[in-house]
């Protein structure tokens, strides 16, 4: 009896000790990616390489993003280059997509994304007052374009200058400012801003053909001036893709508003907003550090018309014509340019970034 007993026991111990062994096994198999930079694009035009590019492919094929993962909670599948620590997403085009796909790869459980940076690098519209296409803009400020009231512009008021009017305010830039001035307004991390300026701002950009014939046509303009630079400005992220001059002078008034004039509208895209509060969510409950996010916005193109035309026609130039942007190769190989060296510099230094912010 005292043997079977026996038997018995060191059978179950040999079991338990194998289940152990195989949970253990698993769980090793399981263990989280650590995530040192998620580079986020918002879309590309066909597959991830070897036709014509958007913004994903110069990552994936220059970095490279060499191995693909099932996303299928997301818009697109990731790209992944392990040894370095970096991931790459495609959010898809819009606030509502960029939010959905941060959040879902926030809440993946194959990555630890806690000490993670991030990277949006897109392409956009720019105001020709301040630079040319090709250029590449850092952002300071981050503001909504969306979140608001609107009236008809055939019924605005003779003496109102848009009919765009903050939310719960009844007239176009009512002070005191409403509740909801930090959901539309987000100043990015000043330390980490300055750090990639300063390690980027000589850059040398691509001064292309299509770039100085399109910025010699805005004669009286900055951009008409100069060539494509590195620089600092303000991203207005509104869904709505908006053009002309009026609409111009409106997005540099909006951002004067929110930004107490600390900020200088340059770029015009669609995408900051649902990402950065999608990371702001996840940042509240430890998931990633918001403060490790940067925004670089290359110009394909002018968010208004040159002299002597109209914006339709402005529009119809550059966005129906089925040649694309004047600028859209440069812009995209301005982001790679630009934004890559930043990843570089904190995946090689990995030691130090992991704990504290550049400086």
């Amino acid at each position: 009896m005292n043997k079977s007993i026996l038997l018995i026991t060191g059978i179950c111990t040999f079991l338990i000790l194998s289940l152990i062994g195989c949970i253990n096994k698993d769980n090793e198999s399981r263990e989280k990616i650590k995530v040192k930079v998620v580079v986020v694009s918002m879309f590309e035009a066909g597959d991830d390489s070897s036709d014509k590019p958007g913004e994903f492919q110069y990552w994936v094929d220059s970095l490279p993003l060499n191995e693909t993962l099932s996303f299928p909670q997301g818009y697109r599948d990731l790209r992944i280059n392990r040894e370095l620590g970096v991931v790459g997403i495609v959010t898809g085009v819009g606030n509502t997509k960029s939010a959905i796909s941060i959040s879902a790869l926030g809440h993946d459980e194959r990555f630890d994304l806690t000490d993670a940076y991030w990277l949006v690098a897109g392409i956009s519209g720019v105001d020709p007052n301040d630079v040319a296409t090709g250029s590449a803009i850092w952002a300071d400020w981050i503001i909504d374009g969306d979140l608001s009231h609107e009236i008809d512009a055939r019924e605005i008021p003779a003496e109102w200058s848009t009919g765009y009017i903050p939310l719960r305010k009844a007239a176009p830039y009512e002070l005191p400012f409403p509740s909801e001035k930090e959901v539309v307004a987000v100043q990015l991390n000043q330390q980490l801003l300055n750090w990639a300026y300063n390690l980027t701002k000589e850059i040398k950009l691509d001064d292309s053909e299509s770039i100085r014939k399109m910025r010699q046509l805005y004669k009286g303009y900055k951009a008409a001036e100069i060539g494509p630079t590195v620089t600092i400005g303000t991203q207005l992220a509104a869904s709505t893709y908006w053009h002309g001059e009026l609409l111009n002078n409106w997005a540099d008034d909006w951002v004067k508003y929110w930004t107490e004039s600390k900020g200088n509208f340059i770029t015009s895209a669609m995408e900051e907003m649902g990402t950065y509060h999608a990371l702001d969510r996840l940042h509240e409950i430890g998931r990633v550090d918001k403060n490790r996010f940067l925004v670089l916005r290359t110009a394909s193109n002018y968010t208004m018309q040159w002299p002597g035309i109209s914006a339709s026609e402005s529009l119809a130039g550059e966005k129906i014509s089925g040649k694309g942007y004047s600028a859209y190769i440069p812009s995209l190989e301005a982001a790679y340019k630009v934004g890559s060296p930043v990843v570089k510099e904190i995946v090689n230094n990995w030691n130090i970034y992991k704990n504290e912010l550049p400086n």
